[in-house]
């Protein structure tokens, strides 16, 4: 495979389907579709997953209702397999909690004219102040 040139719409198309989906309580569960069965890690503040079985359970366990999230950069580049690596850093604030600051990075891979979530890191920027 070669470069896939159209990596930026990927990239900001993906997050922005993403967040959608995650955003709404009702619609959350159905973030599982971008994963793979098998083939997708998720580490969710230091909790490494794989695979779209517990990658849900870990979905479902959030207890939080409420996202109001916004974005301040969406970067992205190519892979030589053809995907799509996605550096997102923005803000959210869950329910009643106060906003912080968070990253998360994406490794979209290819696969037979689409693409599927085979890497997720997730992580708050709180900083140790002590």
């Amino acid at each position: 495979m070669s470069l896939n040139m159209q990596y930026e719409d990927i990239g900001k198309g993906f997050v922005q389907e993403y967040y959608s989906i995650f955003d709404d309580p009702a619609n959350r569960a159905n973030v599982v579709n971008f994963y793979s069965a098998t083939d997708s890690f998720m580490t969710f503040e230091g909790h490494q997953i794989q695979g779209a079985p517990k990658i849900l359970e870990k979905v479902q366990s959030l207890s939080f209702q409420k996202i109001n999230r916004v974005l301040t950069t969406v970067d992205s580049q190519p892979t030589f397999d053809g995907g799509v690596i996605v550096n997102v850093l923005g803000r959210l604030q869950c329910d009643d909690d106060p906003p912080h600051a968070f990253s998360q990075l994406f490794v979209l891979k290819a696969n037979a004219g689409t693409f599927f979530v085979a890497h997720d890191i997730f992580r708050l920027n709180i900083h140790d102040s002590a």
